[in-house]
């Protein structure tokens, strides 16, 4: 009987140690997410959606203004992949640490 109980406590033991020691890996990798995306924020969505007024309000762009559009999404595609790919990475780990 003792045998059974004292298994039963180390086991009960370790569940709750696994359990919060998985609980401390979650809380980790969101609050790394939640320190870089900010940053990616400020850099790479905010600047996406500055002119959006313009073409919301019917504005005619001319073919000068298109190319230049299209240079800086290109640029900023180029210069914001990385931290997209890296903060998409973050939230799958997150994700798989809830499993």
């Amino acid at each position: 009987m003792r045998k059974v109980a004292l298994s039963l406590l180390v086991l009960w033991t370790l569940t709750v140690a696994g359990c919060q020691s998985k609980a401390a890996k979650v809380k980790q990798l969101q609050d790394q997410y939640n320190a870089e995306y900010p940053a990616y924020a400020k850099d790479c969505i905010d600047p996406e959606t500055a002119g959006s007024a313009d073409l919301l309000t019917g504005k005619k762009l001319t073919q000068e203004e298109i190319a230049a559009l299209e240079a800086k999404k290109k640029e900023r595609d180029a210069r914001c992949k990385p931290h997209a790919d890296r903060l998409a990475q973050l939230q799958k780990e997150i994700l798989a640490a809830q499993q």
